[in-house]
């Protein structure tokens, strides 16, 4: 699986702007409702649940907000270069301004497992996190975010 599976130019925002976790999490299940035509609000309670079981701030400015949705019917992604970072509880307590959603169906357990892992493993690369954060466009974040599944 790679990202360019999980995620499209339509799924990936250079524009967020917000001041808490909450707002962040809200803005995402949005835009993720919009292109999933799951409901808003149950996409947002599923990560805010998620939350709860401990945070999905990985260190390193980076989160990996992730749940289950019953009416999904394939894994969906969506990438946000936060304007500025907010506290996301992450482990190292480093605000967050890198924030990649998961969303995978009710019975794509090792499927998503296999995303998370992906996409936990292409932001571990703090060359291409830097890159991520000088990029003024959702166009250029989607080719840095891709450019390893591209070049394969």
């Amino acid at each position: 699986m790679e990202i360019a599976d999980l995620i499209s130019p339509e799924t990936v925002f250079a524009d967020i702007k917000a001041s808490s976790k909450k707002q962040t999490l809200q803005e995402l299940s949005r835009r993720a409702a919009a292109t999933t035509g799951c409901d808003e609000k149950e996409i947002l309670n599923v990560l805010i649940e998620r939350e709860r079981l401990g945070t999905t701030g990985v260190g390193q400015g980076i989160a990996i907000p992730h749940g289950k949705l019953a009416s999904l019917d394939r894994i969906h992604g969506f990438f946000a270069r936060l304007d500025s970072g907010v506290d996301f509880d992450a482990m190292d307590d480093m605000p967050v301004d890198l924030v990649f959603v998961l969303l995978a169906p009710e019975e794509g357990g090792a499927d998503h497992l296999k995303a998370l892992a992906r996409v936990s493993r292409t932001l571990r690369d703090s060359a291409r996190c830097e890159r991520l954060r000088g990029t003024e466009n959702a166009d250029a974040l989607f080719a840095v975010l891709t450019e390893d599944s591209i070049a394969a």
